[in-house]
């Protein structure tokens, strides 16, 4: 079995949040600091409050839809893929895939499997794709995901049979 996730998924679900609510934390002390104990300020601080508040309340919800439904790991076991989230391990025949859609020129490269049937994750898995580094790479289709989708629509097209 080898892996077709990309293995920058943790960084992406723990970390850029921690970053991101780091940073909005950070923006928020300062004028608040201020204002609770009556530093003289230049300015009013109720737009420095408000303003990170907004921005995390919108980071919240574009996280919510692009990183925190990612599963933990996918593994390719030929007939079936391994799915991995948070301790619970799941076995996919590809049969069971009713479509993948690759969203290649998002960040993350961005995979998602609508399912026939509903499993421990849904009736959708998302994951990560392998990152490629190079120039070139954002204009080709990735040879692991291609290779996925072809073998998806020959699974489908069997048990049609």
């Amino acid at each position: 079995m080898h892996r077709i996730s990309s293995q920058m998924t943790f960084f992406y679900e723990r970390v850029i949040p921690i970053i991101w609510f780091g940073f909005i934390a950070l923006s928020l002390a300062t004028p608040l600091v201020r204002f609770l104990f009556r530093l003289p300020a230049s300015v009013e601080p109720l737009p420095f409050l408000v303003a990170p508040a907004f921005i995390a309340i919108v980071g919240y919800f574009i996280m919510r839809k692009v990183l925190f439904d990612l599963v933990d790991e996918v593994l390719d076991g030929g007939d079936a893929l391994i799915i991995r989230n948070r301790g619970i391990e799941e076995r996919l025949p590809l049969a069971y895939i009713i479509n993948v859609n690759y969203a290649p020129l998002t960040s993350p490269p961005r995979v998602t499997l609508a399912l026939r049937y509903s499993d421990p994750f849904g009736d959708k898995v998302a994951f990560c794709a392998p990152v490629r580094f190079s120039p070139l790479a954002i204009f080709s289709p990735n040879p692991a995901i291609e290779d996925l989708i072809n073998r998806v629509d020959a699974a489908r097209r069997r048990s049609a049979h």
